[in-house]
């Protein structure tokens, strides 16, 4: 038997796979996000089929037929557009104010202990106040305009970041500090080459619940006098018996609220390649 062909097939055989192997990869891609659907869509199935044949009216959570004309209506007329628009800018606004406040007092509170001991009892309590007591302090100091609804979001933004980051610097290795003062690394450096690249897993996941608290948050602000966005368009669909818009409404949070998540996921993960822990594939 000739040697030549067998290598030729084992070469052939090593090209395929190799070829194979960012298809797989592809189709894997693709098939993840495929399996997050299979539960709400399963639901929305069965809901439907206990409405078509008799199960249940559909009076009070309607059929998805229905919640995806409503969709559709307030697509086609532009207003589902307007008020998601809306709300996604008083949400961008109130996470950026949360963001920037949380990160500064976070890093301060955690890199130093008098800072800590000095504010940090201080920010906790205010963190126990419910979200819902803000509301008529900040109608009283801002009015009913953006300025309220924008500082209401910050607040539910600052607190998991400020959390987050002063945590996550608390929780850094001691000996990695130490071997930075080993090195006589400056104040500077040592945040940039020790603290920053331990803290940063944290902080994403930091940005992110702070991202959630802030959609949940702009409800609230919204309720406060509002005439547009999707919390508006819950409350008129509440006070016009709108059962169908009411759940469209929610099903836009979730779509709109999912897809920034994902974003912020999906701009960290280049910066946390590093990581050597264990990934689910």
């Amino acid at each position: 038997m000739s040697v030549v062909p067998m290598t030729a097939t084992a070469e052939q055989s090593a090209q395929s796979a190799t070829t194979r192997e960012p298809r797989l990869r592809r189709l894997n891609g693709l098939a993840r996000p495929a399996l997050g659907l299979i539960l709400p869509v399963g639901v929305a199935v069965l809901w439907e089929l206990a409405v078509r044949f008799g199960l249940s009216d559909g009076r009070l959570v309607p059929p998805p037929s229905v919640i995806f004309e409503t969709f559709a209506e307030l697509a086609r007329t532009g207003e589902l557009q307007r008020h998601a628009s809306t709300t996604l800018a008083r949400v961008a606004a109130g996470f950026g104010f949360g963001v920037a406040a949380g990160t500064v007092l976070g890093a301060i509170t955690g890199y130093s202990s008098l800072a800590s001991r000095l504010l940090d009892p201080t920010l906790q309590a205010l963190r126990a106040i419910p979200s819902i007591a803000w509301v008529p302090l900040f109608i009283l100091w801002l009015g009913i305009f953006e300025e309220s609804k924008v500082a209401l979001i910050a607040v539910g933004v600052f607190f998991p970041v400020y959390l987050g980051v002063m945590g996550a610097i608390h929780s850094v290795d001691r000996k990695l500090v130490e071997v930075g003062r080993v090195f006589r690394l400056s104040d500077a450096a040592m945040v940039r080459r020790i603290l920053l690249p331990a803290v940063l897993p944290s902080y994403v996941i930091a940005l992110r619940s702070g991202l959630g608290l802030g959609w949940m948050f702009v409800v609230a602000a919204e309720f406060m006098g509002a005439s547009e966005g999707l919390g508006f368009l819950l409350v008129d669909g509440q006070q016009l018996g709108k059962p169908a818009q009411i759940v469209a409404a929610i099903v836009a949070f979730a779509i709109i609220g999912k897809t920034t998540d994902w974003i912020i996921a999906a701009i960290a993960a280049p910066f946390l390649r590093w990581e050597d822990v264990v990934r689910r594939d």
